[in-house]
């Protein structure tokens, strides 16, 4: 069993435990010193610009109507520009080393809670899916919890700023701008439920085509040998298509939110200029845009700009949020396999009925109940407490995920097993449907590469069930009939039923019709306690 301690938190966050995995909350905690640098250079930069751009316009306005313009007010605006720029390079590179690092502590984190998991729950993990998660969710969450958060706390800093600065000159002006902020608001919430849902699609896309295709690569041999390259190549090129879908589907709403927040911004400034040009024209007197002096309206119109940047930043980091949450929940779902069967270990600490010595027993409830979880504690692979019944000692182990030994189906399941004559080798076979497996040319002859790697999960599962029928053994099969079609389930089905005349068997299953021809059946779906029924 896992030790416990493999789930305490370490001070900085980067431990194991923290990956198990609630990964949003532990990205959270690693940016923290990251994005306070970020937010310190990103607030440096808009008070720059907004001093820049006060010292400009007083210098234009200077220049238009001829008046003398101070050498160091010129002097004083370059500074300011200058600082804005570098302070922008520097928030920019800051923010990008911060992702960085959030994300590779983020995988090193994954990685170690994957080195802390039992080989049984990671070979649960599809290879694909895996393999890319851990390449592209860090990046993704990263930049949720850094560059998002960034601009959604600018979001509320920046326009303030500029607000009040407009404040000064013209509280009519900094009013205009203020009014049109709930509508973009409301926009940005109409707009994220959509994102949201088109980003949790493009994941479910993405992990749908890693996982075919690192399928299809681990069978290529077989896929090869039976010529079902191009229909292979079809499903693959469905896959792709519709993950292309979905991330555009992503983008379209992203670049929507941006024209949104450009229409805005545009129609407001539009609305500054109209109002202040027609007070310098003395054709209509609004207050707070009449009689201003020039610098004061190229003032307002260099700053509503300013105003309504934080916005555009922030619809531009939107999809960034929407893609981070899904891949967050993804690596949780991916690296948390255990979690509900976690929950079912308490009550599996109590006391079962006597097993029988032979016939088939059952146990059976919904995913995460503790059904396999209780199977290797009467196997004696992981510690039970009070079980109250005596480990199972001479058996044999039917599940998808039994070794395969390099050789021919004949040596595969004969493994571990007193020398048998072909004919009962042939017989338990056929019995499981191995010998009319066209993707198994050959018979019993046919060649299979070290751990099956040229086999389906179904395809070793048989072969383990094959070698159960001549073991002569306890069985213990955790889902026998979960990765095969309905014809060679029912081989499956019925080969097991035949060994419980003479043997126990004891299946962990989903399998009705299986589960109503046991003897004895274990009900954990009433929170992981023990329903038995004879």
């Amino acid at each position: 069993m896992r030790d416990d301690k493999a789930s305490t938190a370490n001070p900085d966050g980067n431990d194991a435990g923290a990956a198990e995995c609630r990964a949003l909350p532990l990205a959270q905690r690693m940016a923290a010193r990251g994005l306070h640098h970020v937010l310190a250079l990103q607030i440096a930069r808009m008070a720059l610009r907004l001093g820049f751009t006060a010292t400009a316009a007083v210098a234009a306005g200077k220049l238009v109507m001829n008046d003398p313009v101070d050498s160091l007010l010129i002097s004083l605006a370059i500074i300011l520009l200058v600082g804005a720029a570098v302070a922008g390079f520097l928030a920019d590179r800051a923010q990008a080393a911060a992702e960085a690092d959030v994300a590779i502590r983020l995988r090193e984190a994954a990685s170690a809670r994957l080195n802390a998991m039992p080989p049984r729950q990671l070979k649960q993990l599809p290879v694909g899916t895996l393999v890319v998660a851990m390449q592209r969710h860090p990046e993704a969450i990263a930049s949720l919890v850094i560059g998002h958060r960034a601009a959604s706390m600018m979001m509320a800093v920046g326009p303030l700023a500029a607000a009040a600065a407009l404040f000064l000159v013209s509280w009519q002006a900094a009013v205009l701008v203020i009014c049109l902020t709930p509508v973009m608001i409301l926009f940005f919430a109409l707009v994220g439920d959509i994102i949201r849902s088109r980003a949790a699609a493009q994941e479910r896309a993405f992990g749908r085509l890693a996982g075919q295709f690192a399928d299809r690569i681990r069978a290529l041999p077989t896929i090869l040998a039976n010529h079902a390259l191009s229909s292979e190549e079809t499903k693959l090129a469905g896959r792709l298509e519709s993950y292309a879908r979905e991330t555009m589907g992503v983008l379209g709403i992203a670049f929507i939110n941006a024209g949104i927040i450009d229409f805005f911004a545009s129609l407001s400034i539009a609305l500054l200029a109209v109002f202040l040009g027609l007070g310098h024209l003395k054709l209509m007197m609004i207050p707070g845009f009449s009689n201003l002096e020039l610098w004061q309206s190229l003032f307002i119109l260099m700053i509503a700009p300013d105003y309504f940047a934080p916005f555009r930043r922030f619809s531009e980091q939107y999809h960034a949020k929407a893609e981070g949450l899904a891949a967050a929940a993804a690596l949780g779902r991916l690296l948390d396999v255990d979690a509900p069967e976690r929950l079912a270990i308490a009550a599996l600490d109590r006391p079962l009925a006597p097993l029988p010595n032979h016939g088939l027993v059952a146990i059976v409830g919904p995913s995460g109940s503790g059904k396999s979880t209780l199977l290797r504690r009467l196997a004696g692979i992981e510690q039970a407490v009070t079980l109250g019944q005596p480990e199972l000692t001479d058996f044999i182990w039917v599940s998808p995920d039994c070794l395969t030994p390099e050789g021919t189906l004949a040596e595969a399941i004969a493994w571990r097993l007193p020398v048998l004559p072909c004919e009962k080798l042939r017989e338990a076979a056929n019995a499981v449907g191995l010998l009319d497996d066209a993707l198994l040319p050959g018979g019993l002859d046919a060649r299979l590469t070290r751990g099956g790697g040229n086999l389906s999960g179904g395809q070793k599962l048989r072969i383990s069930v094959a070698r159960a029928l001549l073991a002569g053994r306890t069985v213990i099969a955790d889902e026998p009939t979960a990765k095969l079609d309905a014809g060679t389930a029912g081989l499956v089905r019925e080969a097991l039923v035949e060994m419980s005349h003479s043997h126990l068997v004891v299946v962990a299953t989903h399998d009705r019709e299986l589960a109503a021809a046991g003897r004895m059946m274990i009900d954990l779906s009433n929170d992981g306690t023990f329903e038995v029924a004879a």
